[in-house]
């Protein structure tokens, strides 16, 4: 427990450092010149160098432990922002993101793998899971408020440089604080990943398609809320919606009860819920936007842990980092796409509706409640 509190603690302060930048990055940018092609550019670069760093990481996860990739990943970030606060052209800043895109993709599999591996109790693997949603989600919440503070108290280059020490901080935090793996577990991966077969999934590439699924309508959602009223939206009247999909997901993610139901169960409740909020989205006019922006955060709340215990649960325990880094990489590739399927859809269907459409094609995709046993487990075994 000691452990897990204190990657709690590096994980806000990581997700608040990082989500701290998103309202900075594009006036900064733009600070130096940046057409508006090029910025996109900039942001999509992060998703994109994010896959390479993801099929590193889930390997090297499993057979060294999460340890070395938590505190690089944290250190190396931070230094990156420290040069970022000394740019002067737009393809400087281009080459920073890419970089950090790639050193940030050991992150999250690397914590979600370190929490998974304290305990093997399925319940209490799930509160780990929630209490990593929530901390997730508070940093959401409050972060982009605090970056757009700072920037007005001390500018671009204050402010990354700030960011920049509290991640290096995390890092050395980290160091002194999380367990070294004991010789002998080391030995256990490295001979695991040896007599591994040579399929490198855990369990049904399809089920990837879940995170894939929830990226996507995630990056429409992030694409059209700020584009209604023809663009003519306030930042701040945008930015208050978004916290309104924080604030639903932080609900669900306090009900710690929740994890004593089956993942699967979640999982489809989840899927089913965010369907339906984006069927709103694009059809139902009487429902006020605030409303079904709470109650799609609802929907997720519940949806991101369940899956995380979903795919544990699946894979039997092993072979977390690659079962947490595929999942980065499906929700990665999510993101590019469903900003782009938006935008050259939009002015011929709804991209909700598209979205409403893939989450129940999902929602049929879901492995069935018998069949939800890890595939290394022989049949009649119940665990």
């Amino acid at each position: 427990m000691k452990t897990a509190i204190w990657l709690y603690m590096f994980l806000f302060l990581a997700f608040f450092d990082l989500h701290a930048q998103y309202p900075v990055l594009t006036p900064f940018a733009i600070s130096l010149g940046a057409a508006p092609t090029f910025i996109g550019w900039m942001m999509g670069i992060y998703a994109l160098t994010h896959l390479p760093g993801n099929l590193l990481a889930g390997r090297l996860i499993d057979k060294k432990g999460s340890r070395r990739y938590i505190i690089f990943s944290l250190t190396a970030a931070g230094v990156i922002l420290l040069l970022q606060a000394h740019v002067q052209m737009p393809w400087q800043l281009l080459v920073l993101r890419s970089i950090s895109g790639f050193v940030l993709a050991f992150l999250s599999p690397a914590c979600l793998a370190l929490l998974a591996s304290l305990s093997k109790d399925p319940v209490t693997q799930g509160k780990y899971m929630s209490g990593h949603g929530v901390i997730h989600t508070l940093a959401s919440v409050l972060s982009p408020a605090a970056g757009a503070f700072i920037v007005a108290k001390v500018g671009f280059s204050g402010t990354f440089t700030s960011l920049g020490w509290v991640l290096i901080f995390t890092g050395i935090m980290a160091y002194l604080t999380i367990p070294k793996p004991s010789t002998q577990s080391y030995s256990q991966r490295a001979e695991e990943v040896k007599h591994e077969t040579s399929d490198p999934f855990p369990f049904s590439l399809r089920l990837y398609l879940i995170p894939f699924a929830i990226a996507c309508s995630q990056g429409i959602l992030f694409f059209e809320i700020p584009l209604r009223a023809n663009g003519q939206a306030s930042i701040m009247s945008t930015g208050l919606l978004f916290s309104c999909v924080s604030l639903g997901a932080l609900v669900t993610l306090s009900m710690l009860f929740l994890n004593h139901y089956s993942p699967g169960k979640r999982v489809a409740a989840g899927v089913l819920g965010l369907a339906l909020s984006f069927y709103a989205l694009a059809a139902v006019d009487q429902l006020p936007l605030v409303v079904i922006l709470f109650m799609l955060g609802i929907a997720k709340g519940l949806l991101f842990p369940a899956l995380s215990s979903l795919f544990i649960e699946l894979s039997g325990g092993g072979r977390l980092g690659r079962v947490f880094s595929y999942q980065s990489i499906a929700m990665s590739i999510g993101s590019f796409v469903g900003p782009i399927t938006a935008g050259q859809l939009r002015n011929v269907i709804s991209p909700y509706f598209i979205a409403f459409i893939m989450l129940m094609i999902i929602l049929l995709l879901l492995p069935r409640p018998n069949k939800t046993q890890p595939i290394d487990t022989p049949a009649g075994v119940n665990l």
